[in-house]
């Protein structure tokens, strides 16, 4: 009887790897296009990628030097509201300007501690965009001068007084700023402060447009005033 020992057993030949047949890439068929076909293919994105982006460069060009009406760059806004509200419930006289040219442009109104149940000082800002296309605005408050004044003007050192309509304001000016500022006290202890980036001449136009207004929406007798400390 033969001994059949496992060496005498033929060994197993490994299975040939299979080839895939040609002209497929891992069992999934391959598209083979012309040399032409093929630039066309990966260079057309490529292309409109660069046609699009050269006309949004030229839009964005275009918008940058093109003209803009003064709607798109200073919305104008209508205080008559915040100025009745100050004739009716402000603890003063307050001051409008009255018959400003429609070149001096309206562009921001704010009340601050009015009908909000304190003692506190109530004080209305009115801004403008001049002829000259720079800022003025008129601040005033019953807040107490030495303190309202000063911060209103970013200075607390008086340059002079500036004559407008037979009454002296006082001028201030600070340069790092670029604000120029006129400012008086009323004897009621209430402060006019007109400033901005607009030239003292500018500042002088809207401070002698400046009326007292009665609570009846009127005129009141306009009152002497003292030069801002």
């Amino acid at each position: 009887m033969t001994d059949k020992t496992p060496s005498s057993i033929p060994e197993a030949e490994p299975a040939a790897a299979e080839t895939p047949p040609e002209g497929a890439s891992g069992g999934r068929p391959v598209v083979e296009v012309s040399p032409a076909v093929h630039k066309r293919l990966t260079t057309g994105l490529g292309g409109f990628a660069m046609a699009m982006g050269a006309c949004l460069v030229l839009v964005f060009a275009i918008y940058l030097v093109a003209p803009r009406g003064e709607s798109e760059a200073d919305p104008v806004v209508d205080y008559g509201s915040q100025l009745w509200a100050m004739r009716s419930d402000a603890p003063y006289t307050v001051h409008a300007p009255e018959g400003l040219p429609p070149t001096w442009r309206p562009t921001s109104s704010r009340l601050t501690g009015l009908g909000s149940g304190s003692k506190g000082p109530v004080a209305w800002h009115l801004g403008f965009v001049t002829p000259s296309e720079e800022y003025a605005a008129l601040e005033q408050s019953n807040e107490k001068a030495s303190e309202f004044v000063p911060r209103m003007a970013n200075s607390s050192k008086p340059t002079g007084t500036q004559t407008v309509n037979g009454v002296a304001w006082t001028t201030y000016l600070n340069k790092g700023k670029k604000a120029n500022t006129l400012a008086r006290t009323l004897p009621d202890g209430t402060s006019l402060v007109v400033t901005g980036t607009a030239s003292y001449g500018e500042l002088a136009v809207l401070a002698a447009a400046l009326r007292p207004q009665a609570k009846n929406g009127g005129l009141t007798p306009s009152a002497s005033a003292t030069p801002g400390s």
